[in-house]
């Protein structure tokens, strides 16, 4: 099946864009924030949750999946989609930053990289043709190539071996690639360098995919410096591909990001911070757990129409948290990516109405990221 993005409308004043990206299982309405379940489930909630909430895609994660329940399993199953009864499109990443965030437990080589599993030691290899195996047998409709992911700080240098091994990398995940219903995205690195990142979105772009990703931020570097980065790396991109900033999920980082014309987003933040108690709202995070909420029978943002602030009050939830009890957890997380999913939708319909940048400034009269 071939994969098209329709370019439905820019911004006149940004590089804010609307778009859709047609998929096997489904069209996807860009700007996106794609929800992570790495382990297939999103953490505490059901398939029938997320789409209430307006999940349109959803995330899984290669290195997970390969060390448990694995792939061949999941293939044996009918694909990630029936596994995990989610019949939307599903992206998988390559494992890359999970395999490179291992530290000493991983062997960087020019043919992949040997790592031990953070589960029991036991020693695996993820070459780019693996990798690909692994992806195809899982069946999501987006896959990423395999890319090495350089840590922030580091030199130039170090950043340009892991670029350039990313280049030679990607084009053996585009040979070893097999079928046609999935969209191969290859990765542009290049850490905080200009020169790196457009030699890499010169040679990533050049492998005429589906679509192309920014890998390599947001671990660690200031956010004025991941702007600057999005600012000049963005126009090196196709105009009628989809492009998708990897790791970035806080909501300034998403208004920003689409502002540089960043069209796919998907972060662990809105479900990990939800489950420390600590939730999102229109004036910035809100931290449940805290005394000052005990006898608060506020919603957790009166301007929220999700299911947990039509019907649940700040100190009822911190009494869930504070006791330990799962429904907490069920109800901050579907808070948070609410929150989230439906701050994009605003901003798509703010730049089909020609005023995202009105929006941006409402945005940011309200929220405060401390």
């Amino acid at each position: 099946m071939a994969f098209e993005f329709e370019l439905i409308k820019e911004c006149k004043d940004t590089k804010a864009r609307v778009g859709r990206f047609h998929t096997p299982h489904g069209i996807i309405e860009t700007p996106v924030f794609m929800p992570v379940g790495t382990q297939a489930t999103v953490k505490t909630l059901s398939p029938e949750e997320l789409k209430s909430i307006g999940a349109q895609i959803i995330l899984s994660n290669t290195y997970h999946l390969y060390l448990r329940p694995g792939h061949d399993l999941v293939k044996e199953a009918g694909g990630l989609h029936k596994f995990m009864n989610w019949d939307r499109p599903i992206l998988t990443d390559s494992g890359g930053f999970q395999v490179f965030s291992l530290g000493d437990l991983r062997t960087v080589q020019e043919d992949g990289v040997e790592f031990r599993s953070h589960h029991d030691g036991s020693k695996h290899f993820f070459s780019p043709e693996k990798v690909m195996e692994i992806e195809n047998a899982l069946g999501a409709d987006i896959i990423m190539a395999f890319d090495e992911c350089a840590p922030y700080p580091c030199s130039f240098e170090y950043a340009k071996k892991a670029m350039e091994r990313t280049t030679r990398w990607a084009r053996r995940c585009k040979e070893a690639h097999k079928r046609e219903d999935q969209a191969l995205f290859g990765i542009i690195q290049g850490n905080v360098y200009r020169e790196l990142r457009e030699q890499s979105a010169k040679e990533i772009t050049a492998l005429d995919l589906p679509g192309y990703a920014i890998g390599g931020l947001s671990v660690g570097e200031p956010k004025e410096l991941m702007y600057e980065v999005l600012d000049y790396t963005t126009p090196l991109m196709p105009k009628e591909k989809p492009r998708y900033l990897m790791g970035v999920g806080a909501p300034d980082n998403l208004v920003e990001g689409i502002m540089r014309g960043v069209d796919m987003f998907d972060c662990v933040l809105p479900t990990r911070i939800a489950r420390n108690g600590t939730v999102f709202t229109k004036r910035g995070k809100l931290v449940i757990r805290n005394a000052v909420y005990a006898r608060d029978f506020r919603p957790l943002d009166s301007e929220c129409s999700c299911y947990t602030c039509r019907n649940y009050t700040r100190a009822y939830i911190r009494h869930l948290i504070k006791a330990n009890e799962i429904l907490g957890l069920r109800l901050t997380t579907i808070h948070n990516l609410y929150f989230l999913i439906n701050l994009v939708k605003e901003i798509r319909e703010a730049i089909l109405e020609d005023r995202f940048l009105e929006f941006r400034e409402e945005f940011y009269e309200h929220y405060r990221d401390d």
